[in-house]
């Protein structure tokens, strides 16, 4: 039978990450000076920076969690996060979305009607939703019991329709205890966040677009005023689909 971790066990542990592991930035700085030494198109640099740097997260993580010796409970369809407010810059959700906009024909089209309907039965909730303040403590908490989806969810499936390149916040929060703790709290407090990593991954992405602008080259990013503006992903993919990128 598995055994999870007791909350306890998590604290202890979070200490010996806080005490003794030493995160090695020259995994990150080699994505950096790879792409920006690399011959490839501006779009495709900054795209491959992003989705290179995500993973990176989730490598950086492993290593984390192989050296305070836990695994993660989490599993496919579980969808308990999927339901936090995930908020991210104007210059990620433009990443995001045009790498959905690569994506094959068919996925992208299944992506495309799935948000036709979420924008559509969501739409009282979206508006509650929206009229939180994304810098509050308590907005958390409050959007967590509106109950409302991540826009990239699939339903049916309760799986990520744009895995590969989803924020980070949605890699950054694992459950080391049994899952049921999820299942039975809005906000549990066996959970460990990863959000420090943030810092890391977002430095490296604003070193590569700005070393691309500086250099006079054609961003599909407003730089860098896409940098510091911040707000729900449910926000922007409305604001892309309805044309509004530069209302912001």
């Amino acid at each position: 039978m598995e055994r999870y971790l007791k909350h306890q066990e998590i604290i202890d542990r979070s200490t010996k990450i806080n005490q003794s592991y030493e995160l090695d930035t020259q995994f990150f700085d080699d994505v950096v000076d790879d792409l920006l030494n690399s011959e490839l198109e501006t779009e495709d640099v900054i795209l491959n920076g992003f989705n290179r740097l995500l993973s990176e997260v989730d490598h950086e993580i492993g290593r984390i969690e192989q050296f305070a010796d836990m695994t993660a409970s989490c599993f496919k369809g579980c969808a308990f996060c999927c339901y936090f407010p995930i908020i991210i810059s104007k210059m990620e959700a433009k990443m995001m979305i045009r790498s959905i906009e690569n994506f094959s024909e068919e996925r992208k089209q299944e992506i495309y009607k799935h948000w036709e309907q979420y924008y559509e039965n969501h739409k009282d909730k979206l508006e509650q939703a929206f009229a939180m303040d994304h810098t509050a403590d308590s907005t958390k908490l409050e959007y967590k019991k509106l109950n409302l989806p991540c826009p990239m969810l699939n339903p049916e499936t309760q799986a990520c329709m744009a895995y590969e390149v989803r924020p980070i916040p949605c890699r950054t929060y694992l459950n080391y205890s049994d899952p049921q703790v999820c299942a039975e709290n809005h906000l549990p407090k066996e959970p460990f966040s990863y959000e420090f990593l943030y810092d890391f991954y977002f430095g490296a992405i604003n070193e590569i677009v700005q070393a691309l602008y500086e250099n006079g080259e054609d961003l599909f990013i407003d730089y860098p005023s896409d940098v510091w503006s911040y707000d729900y992903l449910p926000a922007w993919i409305e604001k892309w689909r309805e044309g509004n990128w530069n209302e912001v």
